[in-house]
């Protein structure tokens, strides 16, 4: 065991779980130690009300994400979130499609191919994926969800051609599923802007995960129940001082699954969002009460993957 604790430390990796929790001295570029994210605003009407609902508790939430994606909405609808988002400086991040369980193979449904779910099969499905994070650029987006180890390459390398803005952030997703300090540097090397790491890590491989890379961590505190639905809200000041950069994320237990959503969907959708927000007010507050330095963002910070608000006009020309 020696040998390979040694291997990993002369190749700069922690050898072992860091059950001391040391505080992490990374910050975000403004020298923030976290930021909010809220997940699942499927859509215009839901950030409508996601907006309304954040205004109501006078929170600072930092970024918008939304898991039906990019080829799921039309363009009137991804402008609209663009231009509501970028007025506040709120970054918005929307998934890619097509991914693996929305394709013709069974794979991704069966036990044992789970782990290839949001993956995309094949050449074809991979061209859709950077298809779609085109579309999404050119209509103002400024980041996006991926869950596949060779889009997020590619992501990386549509940067260096000139087809990705190079201010467009990668935002990796919880299902990627790497859990281990070597594997989530290894997705930063490949292009990940920020990594949303297991739920379920204990504090102390989540520290040991911080010291291996420098990009942000997203980590639910509330977890959706097919996630395990934990809620870790008295973890929260912790959690912030041994992973800044963190960004908080507030999922929700006890809820539909909803993916992909549509107009199906948008009444319990409004009540998901509204839900959601009160239960970052609810974070907020445990942060105010147990960590009250702790430092966060103001809204247009250095680093948030801003939309570009774009007329629709000037879209089609």
């Amino acid at each position: 065991m020696n040998e390979s604790r040694d291997l990993l430390k002369r190749l700069g990796y922690p050898s072992t779980d860091l059950i001391e929790l040391p505080a992490s001295t990374k910050t975000f570029p403004d020298g923030a130690q976290y930021r909010i994210e809220l997940p699942s605003v499927e859509g215009p009407v839901a950030l409508n009300e996601t907006l309304k609902e954040i205004d109501r508790y006078g929170l600072t939430i930092h970024r918008i994400s939304q898991g039906s994606g990019i080829m799921l909405q039309t363009d009137e609808e991804i402008l609209e979130m663009c231009r509501l988002t970028a007025e506040r400086g709120m970054e918005l991040s929307l998934f890619v499609g097509p991914r693996g369980t929305w394709d013709i193979s069974a794979g991704p449904m069966t036990s044992a191919g789970k782990s290839q779910a949001l993956r995309h099969e094949g050449a074809d499905q991979l061209v859709y994926a950077m298809e779609d994070l085109k579309r999404g650029a050119r209509l103002g987006l400024r980041g996006a969800l991926v869950a596949d180890e060779g889009l997020l390459l590619m992501t990386k390398e549509m940067k260096k051609d000139g087809q990705l803005p190079e201010d467009f952030v990668v935002k990796v997703s919880v299902q990627m599923g790497a859990a281990n300090p070597v594997s989530v540097k290894l997705m930063e090397d490949l292009g990940a802007g920020t990594y949303n790491v297991p739920s379920s890590l204990t504090l102390a491989k989540l520290a040991s995960i911080r010291q291996a890379i420098d990009i942000p961590i997203d980590l639910y505190v509330e977890v959706p129940d097919n996630f395990g639905g934990f809620l870790r809200y008295y973890e929260i000041p912790e959690i912030i001082r041994v992973l800044a950069p963190v960004y908080i994320k507030f999922g929700l237990r006890n809820h539909p699954d909803v993916y992909p959503s549509g107009k199906q969907w948008e009444a319990t959708n409004i009540s998901l969002v509204q839900e959601r927000v009160r239960r970052a007010a609810i974070g907020v507050q445990m942060i105010e009460r147990y960590y009250p330095e702790a430092k966060t963002s103001v809204l247009g910070a250095e680093g948030l993957g801003i939309p570009k608000s774009i007329m629709s006009a000037a879209v089609n020309e």
